[in-house]
C-alpha cells in the first residue's frame, strides 16, 4: 500500500523527514518497506529554461538540420543545431542546457553535452514535449506562448510536484489503516498532534434529473447502502493535482469521475462506484443475489458465471456490478456519460472475500471491503466525492442522498483491567498515560475505576474487540522499545525443541557429499612444524607442541586441515590418481593465553579434472565455480544463507572468497597458493574450502521455509553490464537486491566476457532479472520502472555501463 507524504500533511502537521515518519510507523506496527521520491515530471525539468530563437539558418551539410542562435538569458546566445521541422526565428522555446539530463516519454535518459554535429557546434537542445516527458508528441519542438524572460526555469510554466511515497506492508488486521486518513490517525496518536479533517459538506439538490430508487433485498450482506444521482457532468481529464496524486501511488489517471472515486478510496478508505444513470433500467437499483451460473460480463470484457453467493448490484434487467469487487461492462462511465448514480456502501467482509476468491479478482475495493471498512464512512465519503464532482466535472445534484441503514453498527465495548495491561506489557504504565494513548486513537475511556475501565471502540477498528487488543494498541503507541528486558527473562515453550544430534548432522552431510562423488578422508592430527613456519597464514607461536614427539614430522598439532589434505592429494597424484574430490571433518588446535583451543572444521578439496576424457566430451579441469557450488549445496542443506562475501588475495590462496554469517567468518575457499603446493609436494592445481563446522552446526536449522507458488506470472529481463574487473558479482548482486525491492525474486549470470572487444581492465556481465509480484500481474509500466531503477543503481553505485 502506497501513502503520499504530501497528502498526509493535509491531515496532520508534519515536520519530520520521510525516514523519521517511516521509522515511527514501523515501530507502531505499520511496517514501512520502502520510501520512494516521486517527481511528477521525470528529472524535475532541472536545467531546462525558456529561450528565444534569435536566428535560424539551414545547416550547410544536412538538409534536415538547422543552425540556430538562442537567447537563454546568458551573456552570449547559445549555438544550437536543431532537427525539428518547425523551428524558426522569433519563437519562444524550451532549451535543455549543457549538463542537464532529459527523461523522454519513451527510451532511456541522456545527458546534454556540448558537441559538434556535422561540423557545427551545438550548445544545448531545443526540445519537443516527448523529450521532456511532458507528453507524447514528437511532431516538432514546443513553441511557447509566454512572455517570461529568457533563462526563466521551465518549472515556472510547468510546475513540478515533488513528493515522498511510503510503501507500507499492511497486515490483514489493520484494515483501518488502508487509507491516508487511517495512517494519519496513527500519526496523531504517535506525535500527539491534532488531525485536520474536512467538515462534512452540505449537499443540496440543484436541478431535476433521473430519479434513481434503491431496494436492498439482502441487508445481512449489505448493512448500509447510500447513493446519490448527479447530472450535467462533463467527463474529461482530471486536474493536474489529482493526476499527480494518483501517479504517485502508481495509478494511471482515467477520467475525472473515475479518478475522484479512486482518490476517495485511497484518501478515506471508502470504495465508491459510479454507474451511468442513463443505463440503469427503470431507474431502479436492487441489491440482491442472483441465481447460480448466471452469466455476467465484467469491465475487463470477460463473461463470468456467478456462484450464487456473491452480492450483486442489479437493475430490473439483471446484474450491473459484483458488489464491492468489480463493475459490469454495461453500466460503466464513458466519455459520453452525462449523469451518474454514485454508490457508497458498507458490505459484510465475508461475502466480499468469498466472491473475490471465487472469481480470482483482487481489486482495491475488494482489498478494503473484505478486511472491513468503516460503516460510518459511506455518507461522509459520498459528500466529499460530490463536492469534487461539482468542482471538477461541473456536476449538479439532482436527488437527495439515499441512505439505507436499518440497523446501525454499534461501537465495541471492552472491559479492561490495569492489572492485565501491566502483566501483558511487562511494565507498569501510568493510568493517565494509558488514557491519553487511547484517546489519541479515538478510543473513549468510560466508567473508570482504580481497577480498570470500559473502552468504547469505533467500528472501523475491526481488529480491536477484546481486552488483549486494547492492550496491544496501548503497547504499540507506547513503544515496544520502551519496555526494558527483565534480568530474569524467560518464556514458556509451546513445543519441545529437540537438541541437535551433531553426529547425525555430520552423517547427513557425508551422505550428501558422497552422492556428489566425493571421498571422505581421515588424517592425522599431528603434523610438521614446518607447515606453520612456511605457510604465511598460520602463526607458529600458536602451535600445540608434543612433548614426547615420535618424530619431527609429527611434532605439533595441526592448526588447519589444509596440509594433511594436501599430503593425501600428493600421495594419490604420485600414483596417477589425479582427478580427486575429497572432504574431511576434522579438529584443529591452537595454543591461547588461557590454555588450549579446539575447533571442528569441514575441508573440501578439488584437484585435476571434473570430467574424464571421453568420446562425448573432452576433459574439463575443476574451476572455482565447482567448489563454490558444493559449498552452496552444504549451506542449502543446513538452511543457511551467507550474509556477506569478501575477496581474499592472501595465503593460503592465490585468490578466493571469505564467507560471512552475520559478523562471524563462516569459512574461506579458493585456489591454493603455488608455494604451499610446493611445500606439500603437490604438482597440480588444488581448490580448497575451509568451513567452520562448529558455527555451521550451531546455526543449522532443521526447518525449511516453503512458499505457495504464486498465481501471477514471473517476468524475465536481461541486462549486459560493463564493469571494472575489481567489481565482484556479490557487489552487483547487493546493489540489485537493494534497488529491485520485493519484486526482484532472483538474479542470474548467464555470460561473463573479458577480451579485446571491451576496454582493458573491464569485464562484461550478462545478467537475468526475474520479477514477480505475489499479489497481482506486473504491468509494463511497473517492470520498466523497476528496470530503470536497477540501471540507475548500477551506473551510480558500481560505475556500470549498460550495453544495448
Amino acid at each position: 500500500m502506497k501513502i503520499s507524504i504530501n497528502r498526509l500533511k493535509k491531515y496532520i502537521a508534519l515536520t519530520e523527514s520521510p525516514e523519521e515518519i517511516g521509522s515511527l510507523l514501523t515501530q507502531s506496527g505499520l511496517e514501512v518497506e520502502g520510501i520512494e521520491e516521486f517527481i511528477s515530471i521525470p528529472g524535475g525539468l532541472e536545467g531546462i529554461v525558456i529561450g528565444e530563437v534569435l536566428t535560424c539558418e539551414k545547416h550547410p551539410d544536412a538538409d534536415k538540420l538547422s543552425i540556430t542562435t538562442v537567447d537563454i538569458g546568458s551573456d552570449t546566445p547559445s549555438h544550437i543545431v536543431c532537427g525539428a521541422p518547425n523551428v524558426a526565428a522569433g519563437q519562444k522555446v524550451l532549451v535543455a542546457t549543457v549538463g542537464s539530463t532529459l527523461y523522454p516519454t519513451e527510451g532511456e535518459s541522456f545527458t546534454i553535452k556540448k558537441a559538434k554535429i556535422r561540423g557545427q557546434v551545438s550548445e544545448g537542445m531545443i526540445c519537443a514535449e516527448d523529450e521532456l516527458g511532458l507528453g507524447s508528441s514528437h511532431d516538432g519542438i514546443m513553441v511557447l506562448d509566454a512572455d517570461l524572460p529568457n533563462g526563466t526555469p521551465a518549472t515556472e510554466l510547468f510546475p513540478v510536484t515533488k513528493d515522498y511515497v511510503l510503501e507500507i506492508g499492511l497486515t490483514p488486521n489493520r484494515a483501518d489503516a488502508a487509507s491516508h486518513l487511517g495512517v494519519a490517525r496513527d500519526l496523531k496518536a504517535l506525535l500527539g498532534r491534532e488531525l485536520c479533517i474536512n467538515q462534512e459538506p452540505e449537499i443540496q439538490v440543484e436541478t431535476s434529473g433521473p430519479a434513481i430508487s434503491v431496494t436492498v433485498e439482502d441487508s445481512k450482506d449489505c448493512p448500509r447502502y447510500a447513493g446519490i444521482t448527479i447530472t450535467n457532468l462533463k467527463v474529461g481529464p482530471s486536474p493536474k493535482w489529482l493526476q499527480d496524486f494518483l501517479k504517485s501511488l502508481d495509478m494511471e489517471p482515467i477520467n475525472n469521475v473515475v479518478d475522484i472515486t479512486n482518490f476517495i478510496l485511497h484518501d478515506l478508505g471508502q470504495p465508491l462506484h459510479a454507474f451511468d444513470a442513463d443505463k440503469i433500467a427503470g431507474g431502479k437499483v436492487i441489491v440482491k443475489k442472483l441465481s447460480k451460473d448466471s452469466p455476467f460480463v465484467t469491465l475487463d470484457e470477460k463473461e463470468r458465471k456467478l456462484s450464487g453467493e456473491e452480492l450483486m448490484i442489479c437493475d430490473p434487467n439483471g446484474g450491473m456490478c459484483i458488489a464491492g469487487i468489480f463493475g459490469g461492462i454495461g453500466s460503466g462511465v464513458t466519455e459520453q456519460t452525462t449523469s451518474i448514480f454514485l454508490e457508497s456502501a458498507y458490505f459484510a467482509p465475508d461475502v466480499i472475500r468469498k466472491g473475490a476468491q471465487f472469481h480470482g479478482l483482487k481489486t482495491d475495493a475488494s482489498f478494503r471491503f473484505e478486511r472491513g471498512t468503516d460503516p460510518n464512512m459511506p455518507v461522509y465519503a459520498l459528500k466529499q466525492a460530490v463536492k469534487l464532482l461539482q468542482e471538477i466535472a461541473g456536476g449538479k445534484v439532482c436527488s437527495e442522498i439515499i441512505d439505507i441503514y436499518p440497523e446501525p453498527v454499534a461501537d465495541f465495548e471492552v472491559l479492561v483491567e490495569y492489572g492485565h495491561i501491566n502483566r501483558l506489557i511487562g511494565k507498569k504504565i501510568d493510568p493517565a498515560q494509558v488514557k491519553s494513548i487511547l484517546e489519541g486513537l479515538d478510543i473513549q475511556v468510560k466508567n473508570e475505576t482504580d481497577k480498570g475501565f470500559t473502552a468504547i471502540v469505533k467500528p472501523y477498528r475491526v481488529d480491536v474487540t477484546r481486552e488483549a487488543d486494547i492492550i496491544e494498541e496501548i503497547l504499540r503507541i507506547y513503544g515496544f522499545q520502551q519496555v526494558e528486558l527483565s534480568e530474569n527473562l524467560k518464556t514458556d515453550y509451546l513445543a519441545e525443541h529437540p537438541v541437535k544430534d551433531l553426529n547425525k548432522l555430520q552423517y547427513r552431510l557425508s551422505e550428501i557429499l558422497g552422492s556428489q562423488g566425493y571421498h571422505e578422508i581421515i588424517t592425522n592430527s599431528l603434523t610438521k612444524p614446518l607447515y606453520s613456519e612456511k605457510s604465511g597464514f598460520l602463526d607458529p607461536s600458536l602451535n600445540v607442541e608434543i612433548y614426547n614427539k615420535l618424530s619431527e614430522d609429527l611434532g605439533v598439532m595441526r592448526q588447519s586441515l589444509l596440509f594433511s589434505g594436501l599430503e593425501v592429494l600428493a600421495h594419490n597424484i604420485n600414483r596417477r590418481q589425479t582427478d580427486l574430490k575429497l572432504f574431511e571433518f576434522g579438529t584443529v588446535y591452537q595454543k591461547t593465553e588461557e590454555g588450549y583451543q579446539e575447533g571442528r572444521r569441514l575441508a573440501i578439496f578439488h584437484s585435476g579434472n571434473r570430467s574424464a576424457e571421453s568420446w562425448i566430451e573432452s576433459s574439463k579441469p575443476f574451476g572455482f565455480a565447482d567448489l563454490y557450488s558444493t559449498v552452496e549445496k552444504v549451506l542449502e542443506k543446513l538452511n543457511l544463507e551467507v550474509s556477506e562475501v569478501q575477496m581474499v588475495e592472501s595465503a593460503p590462496f592465490n585468490y578466493g572468497l571469505r564467507l560471512m554469517l552475520g559478523q562471524k567468518e563462516l569459512g574461506t575457499l579458493g585456489l591454493v597458493d603455488d608455494s604451499l603446493l610446493k611445500l606439500a609436494e603437490v604438482r597440480q592445481e588444488v581448490w580448497f574450502a575451509d568451513l567452520n563446522w562448529d558455527l555451521l552446526c550451531k546455526k543449522a536449522s532443521g526447518l525449511k521455509k516453503y512458499q505457495e507458488i504464486s498465481k501471477f506470472p514471473e517476468v524475465r529481463r536481461d541486462l549486459s553490464l560493463v564493469l571494472d574487473k575489481s567489481i565482484s558479482y556479490d557487489q552487483v548482486k547487493q546493489v540489485a537486491l537493494k534497488a529491485g525491492g520485493k519484486l526482484l525474486q532472483r538474479i542470474g549470470v548467464f555470460d561473463v566476457y573479458q577480451g579485446d572487444k571491451i576496454e582493458a581492465g573491464k569485464k562484461a556481465y550478462a545478467l537475468s532479472f526475474h520479477l514477480q509480484d505475489q499479489e497481482k500481474t506486473l504491468t509494463d509500466k511497473v517492470i520498466d520502472k523497476t528496470m530503470h531503477k536497477l540501471m540507475e543503481a548500477f551506473q551510480n553505485e558500481v560505475g556500470a555501463v549498460i550495453r544495448s
